[in-house]
């Protein structure tokens, strides 16, 4: 149930003339209390109390109403419980005047007015089995601000369908603006509240009228002309939030009555501005409402991108700056005059968390300051001016200007707690620098933050992520609009667009960036394509790798992501690596973003360049399923036509093998075809073929003329591969699966005979010498794979060009293959002796939810197989994965040298 639910449900309870079933529907509401109970309680069944008057219902209440001497009765109810051996969770005294309550676990007690009930309605969650501490964690204000305002806006877009969405946004942001601004001191207390309540019709007629001449004289700063009295004690407000004319709406008694329950049970002082622009858009945003107040990033994760940006910094600067005023005004000059943008701000998060950490930083400075100086005077230098933002929404946009006040607000009431003597006035508004709605993919940054060559500038924000082929038309246009000449830029995910247009600031001026961004950009083939370009001018600084995007909600579906901060290439500091909850300082940081070169593997679609068998996709059918068979189709197949077993054969793709599924595909020649055609069974499937692909792109219709075959037909095609089984059992034919789960430890790779036909869903390397299956199934490929592969989400995609073609390999000794190929056809011998399929034995034990673990004689068996390739690659052996990786780029690097020196 929604926070407002019970609000609403114990408010229609209280506003009763007769309260002689209060307690039974007040139980009601707590819908953990069934009906049945409540039902039972009502007719005496199950009511323990003996006294007229008294319920008592064992382990949950012990209620008693009273018509005097409140307190009496109160502490008479204590005294009895305390005798009773099953204590009720609370007791409850009320005459409907006053109500004391006690949660007897915990002690908490209320002494409220009666008809303040409603919002104390989470001191009794308990009966749900939601403890109040619990409840708390989630800022109950910030999601009855939410659920409030969703409420309202569905009520007034009904009312006003026909409206200029704009002016209805300014409108709600307005009102917002309001209710917050009576509850935290800018504007007197309850004072629009009551506006609403005693000058506006009940009706909700006058309304419009009402609200327009208010907003007009709130944007005033002029007050010499006489006023109605019911507008006079409202101030001027500035920051350019009521200049623009009210767009006159429609109001009805319902709406009226809404936005005075929004300024009479919510409490504002209480909502965090950063938590409430990401709820409020997301209530605008009807298809983003499933969870409301579970939209909002993180603080902590918010400072994981600030903190290494530029707030260590600063904060590392004035605790060198102690005790000396100089420097601590210098400080102080310095983080007045810093520039912020994010360029694709959303509602703000991220520029409400960076104002208030400037803003606790200055009245640091101001408390150090006063040591030194205790008559120091406070001259403030933080403002919103320094402060802009680029959001395509032009609801979000008005959201982040709301929040920045309401922030600029909570800081100055900080600021005056802090230092008693010591005021910031709110109002007039300050202007923030500029939050500019538009697409910022083709707007000209330098134009929205205007800023000289030695300015100080930050860049920072979780831009969208769209992969390439989940963007819009307009979305590909953006994006040609930038990378246009870029090869392959089409590939790229839509955040490449932020990084890209952000490092050309970074090669002209003192700016530094930092963006959340989805992980695919540093995996597989948009390494290349993306960051060979934006690394000729700039250099990753610091990063945090592949980790879960999260924030505090209950059902959170946090994304996998990575922080990447990036400068201009003239800077010589260390760079700061974040891995697990701590840093690693290091000298240069990889596009891979781990320790190293900024080396780019880039594809290689000939060979290996390292002189490994040529490495192939499966065979492909683009048949539409029809050339496929289940295995109780096979069965009933050759049942039917006995002579079709010839031209069955047993197909094998990355899930078939991993998860042991029994799959067949009918392979024919166009001999076998001639033979097998004058079978229905078998030309209903092949006529379907054909209009599969007759309906198909042109690839498709490149072969339909042949819809009896395979459209790729790799296996038993003596022009792909000549098998060669002379070697004896060193000779083999490798599957490798082009997809499988990242939760793995290592890749489940295997072989397969020659009657076997392997799908396009895996790699295949014939007649392969079994060492090359050890090292494929090593962990040092693994970090190969896992740092260069692509990913479909958190599962490995196998790329032969990438992966394979690019993988070195030392050269071999006869003793050390020999060596590897034992430990290979033990890890075979124990698949086949533990049984079970590749999955099961496999397991997941990186898994973040339910891992399950590898089966132990085959992972001891994996292990004494890396043990032997990692003294192939280094006599020592690594101490982590960090240093086998070094090694490889090193090797790669030094056969692409080699290469083009030839």
């Amino acid at each position: 149930m929604a926070i407002i639910d019970y609000e609403d449900k114990i408010k229609e309870i209280v506003n009763q003339e007769n309260h002689s079933e209060f307690i039974y529907d007040f139980l009601a509401v707590y819908n953990k209390i069934s009906k049945s109970t409540v039902t039972r309680l009502r007719q005496g069944a199950i009511n323990m109390a003996s006294q007229p008057g008294e319920v008592y219902l064992k382990n949950k209440l012990f209620f008693k109403e009273t018509n005097g001497q409140l307190l009496q009765a109160y502490s008479d109810l204590e005294d009895r419980i305390s005798n009773i051996k099953s204590q009720p969770r609370y007791i409850i005294v009320t005459d409907y005047q006053h109500l004391l309550a006690k949660d007897v676990q915990t002690g908490d007690s209320l002494d409220i007015n009666f008809t303040e009930l409603p919002q104390y309605f989470d001191f009794f969650l308990a009966w749900n089995g939601i403890e109040k501490a619990d409840f708390e964690k989630e800022n109950p204000a910030d999601l009855k601000a939410a659920e409030r305002f969703a409420k309202l806006f569905d009520e007034i877009s009904k009312d006003n369908q026909e409206a200029d969405s704009h002016g209805l946004n300014l409108f709600l942001i307005r009102l917002l603006f309001c209710l917050f601004a009576e509850d935290t001191g800018i504007f007197e207390a309850d004072l629009f509240t009551n506006f609403l309540k005693q000058i506006t019709a009940t009706d909700g007629s006058d309304m419009n009228s009402r609200i327009s001449e208010l907003f007009a004289y709130l944007d005033k700063s002029a007050r010499t002309e006489q006023v109605p009295a019911y507008l006079s004690r409202f101030p001027y407000v500035n920051g350019q939030l009521f200049t623009e004319p009210h767009t006159d709406l429609n109001f009805s008694s319902k709406t009226r009555e809404l936005m005075i329950e929004a300024g009479e049970l919510i409490g504002w002082s209480k909502v965090n501005p950063d938590i409430l622009g990401s709820m409020l858009q997301a209530v605008a945003s009807k298809d983003k409402r499933s969870h409301l107040g579970m939209h909002y990033t993180s603080v902590p994760n918010i400072m994981k991108v600030i903190k290494p940006l530029f707030l260590d910094d600063l904060r590392a600067e004035f605790e060198a700056a102690k005790g000396n005023e100089d420097k601590l005004n210098a400080l102080l000059t310095r983080i007045g005059k810093i520039k912020f943008m994010d360029p694709a701000c959303g509602s703000g998060n991220f520029l409400i968390i960076t104002y208030k950490e400037l803003r606790k930083l200055e009245m640091d400075i101001l408390a150090e300051l006063i040591k030194i100086k205790p008559a120091t005077m406070y001259i403030p230098t933080v403002s919103l001016a320094q402060f802009y933002g680029i959001e395509i929404e032009d609801f979000a946009c008005d959201v982040t200007r709301l929040s920045l006040w309401i922030a600029d607000h909570q800081m100055n009431k900080e600021l005056t707690s802090r230092f008693h003597d010591v005021l910031r006035p709110t109002l007039p508004l300050q202007k923030a620098g500029a939050i500019v709605c538009g697409n910022a993919l083709r707007l000209d940054w330098e134009e929205i933050l205007p800023h000289e060559k030695d300015d100080e500038v930050y860049l920072f924000g979780n831009p969208p992520y769209l992969g390439y082929s989940l963007q819009s038309e307009r979305q590909k246009k953006d994006m040609k609009s930038i990378f246009e000449g870029v090869l392959n830029y089409k590939r790229l995910d839509y955040i490449a667009g932020w990084f890209y247009k952000a490092s050309e600031l970074l090669s002209m001026f003192n700016v530094k960036i930092a963006f959340v961004t989805t992980n695919s950009i540093n995996q597989g083939e948009q390494v290349e394509i993306l960051w060979s370009v934006i690394l000729k001018n700039t250099q990753i600084f610091f990063a945090y790798p592949s980790f879960k995007w999260k924030n505090n909600a209950k059902r959170n579906a946090g994304v996998i992501v990575s922080i990447i901060g990036l400068e201009s290439r003239n800077k010589r500091n260390k760079k700061l690596l974040f891995i697990d909850s701590g840093y690693k300082k290091v000298d240069s940081i990889s596009p891979y973003l781990t320790e190293g070169s900024e080396q780019i593997v880039k594809k290689n679609r000939e060979s290996s360049l390292f002189f490994l068998p040529k490495i192939t996709n499966g065979s492909r059918p683009v048949d539409g399923g029809n050339l496929i068979l289940s295995s109780e189709e096979k069965q009933k197949l050759i049942k039917e036509i006995p002579s079709s077993a010839r031209i069955i054969k047993k197909m094998i793709g990355s899930q078939e093998f991993i998860k042991g599924i029994d799959r067949y595909a009918l392979w024919m020649s166009s001999e076998d075809y001639t033979e097998f055609k004058k079978y229905t069974q078998i030309e209903e499937r092949v006529k379907k073929v054909k209009e599969f692909r007759f309906k198909g792109g042109n690839s498709a219709q490149s072969v339909k003329n042949i819809p009896w075959a395979f459209f790729l037909r790799k296996e038993f095609n003596k022009s792909v591969q000549e098998f060669d089984f002379s070697s004896g059992k060193h000779m083999m034919n490798i599957l490798v699966p082009r997809v499988s789960s990242g939760a793995r430890l290592y890749i489940p790779a295997g072989m397969f005979d020659e009657n076997t036909l392997i799908s396009d869903s895996a790699m295949v390397i014939y007649n392969s010498p079994l060492w090359l299956l050890g090292i494929i199934s090593s962990r040092t490929h693994m970090v190969w794979l896992r740092t260069f592969g692509g990913k479909l989400k958190n599962d490995f995609r196998y790329s032969g060009e990438l992966v394979y073609n690019t993988f070195p390999v030392p050269e071999l000794s006869t003793r050390r293959k020999n060596e590897i190929e034992d430990l290979t056809l033990n890890i075979l011998d124990i698949r086949d002796e533990e049984g079970g399929t590749l999955a099961e034995l496999y397991g997941s034990p990186l898994a973040e939810k339910n891992p399950k673990p590898m089966n132990p004689r085959l992972l001891k068996a994996h292990q004494e197989l890396d043990k032997v390739v990692d003294r192939a690659y280094k006599a020592s052996g690594f101490k982590d994965d960090n240093e086998r990786l070094a090694l490889l780029l090193d090797m790669y690097s030094k056969k692409v040298s080699e290469n083009n020196e030839r």
